[in-house]
């Protein structure tokens, strides 16, 4: 291979070239020299790399760099449930070659199949907007697309496909208030806002016997995961499966809907800049919770606890990569003032505890 031809190879961090070609070749894969690697740029997290391997292209997709909190960016974890996954949920895409060996690229990663499409983020492109104009607005396609994809998700045999021991079956609501708790503590040590143990003092207190039976769920459920349509906006493909485990549906739920902004919420969800559920005519949170109770019959009268245990959530992940940022493993400005916004998402979190908000 001519490493010559790779114009980009000293401007892709996280990608030694030289590395994932010896190690590609010795399991009978071969990366293209002709078609330069180019990185996808979204999110704070995994890095996604597209790369053209025997003949196709595909999505080689690792860790961040720098350091890697607990139970994150897991990609042996992802690697497996696309493999099972695969087949009885379409919306998944095929992964074909895991590497453990840290040595090649300084972390483990994957190689996935490519499913080009529109992925849409904080906001919608005009193209989008103009191309729906005088149809069903925009936002409430987008939106019912979202909550029929995720009913379908939990529908899925999960035992039946090969990941029935994905995760326990029991006591998933408690591990996982403990574990966020415990990310909490590590996040803000001793600099923790006072609404932090308030809202943890809440969720301690408040928490609803388990009832749901445990189904596969993504725990990183939002639009920006799933790669649509440009002309339909129907959905193509669900990403990004490194947290995906058996748990209960309705947190899975909570999870999408703590990215999902209203016109008349606090700055803080504004400025989370997720989704652009405030305009376009999407569902209100309310809404869109409704919308998932009649498509998969489950009963919201506890849902209170999974919204504030996933503002919880939402706020120790920023504040995580706060830290990560403190700490030199970043350098995006945006990240400078994830301190501030995790405070507001605790804030929200305790508003929504008290009925102020849904």
């Amino acid at each position: 291979m001519d490493l010559a031809k790779f114009e980009s190879f000293d401007t892709l961090p996280g990608l030694d070239l030289q590395r994932l070609s010896g190690h590609l070749s010795k399991n009978g894969l071969e990366i293209d020299a002709r078609h330069t690697p180019e990185r996808f740029e979204a999110g704070f997290g995994n890095m996604n790399f597209l790369v053209r391997v025997n003949g196709q292209f595909m999505v080689l997709r690792r860790p961040p760099l720098g350091p890697i909190p607990p139970g994150a960016n897991d990609m042996a974890r992802e690697f497996h449930i696309l493999s099972h996954l695969y087949a009885a949920f379409p919306l998944v895409p095929c992964a074909y070659h895991f590497c453990k060996d840290v040595d090649v690229l300084g972390a483990p990663f994957f190689l996935m199949e490519y499913r080009p499409g529109l992925v849409i983020g904080a906001t919608i492109p005009p193209d989008v907007s103009n191309t729906w104009c005088g149809r069903s607005p925009v936002g409430q396609v987008i939106g019912d697309n979202m909550i029929d994809v995720l009913s379908g998700l939990h529908s899925v045999d999960a035992h039946a496909c090969g990941l029935g021991s994905r995760g326990r079956s029991d006591g998933f609501l408690q591990r996982t208030l403990r574990g966020w708790r415990k990310r909490a503590e590590l996040s803000w040590k001793n600099d923790a806002p006072q609404d932090l143990e308030v809202v943890l003092a809440w969720l301690s207190t408040n928490q609803p016997p388990e009832t749901e039976t445990p189904t596969l769920i993504h725990n990183d459920f939002k639009l920006d995961n799933i790669i649509l349509d440009p002309e339909t906006l129907a959905p193509r493909t669900l990403i990004d499966w490194d947290m995906g485990t058996l748990g209960d549906p309705l947190y899975d739920l909570a999870v999408l809907l703590s990215y999902w902004a209203e016109a008349s919420d606090p700055e803080a969800m504004h400025e989370l800049n997720q989704m652009p559920t405030a305009r376009h005519g999407f569902p209100t949170r309310e809404e869109a919770a409704q919308l998932y109770a009649r498509a998969s019959g489950r009963d919201l009268s506890n849902f209170t606890f999974h919204r504030v245990l996933s503002m919880l959530r939402l706020a120790v992940v920023f504040q995580q990569l706060y830290r990560r940022f403190e700490s030199g493993g970043s350098d995006d400005p945006k990240i400078a003032n994830f301190k501030e916004l995790a405070s507001g998402h605790l804030n929200f979190g305790l508003q929504i505890s008290r009925g102020n908000a849904f």
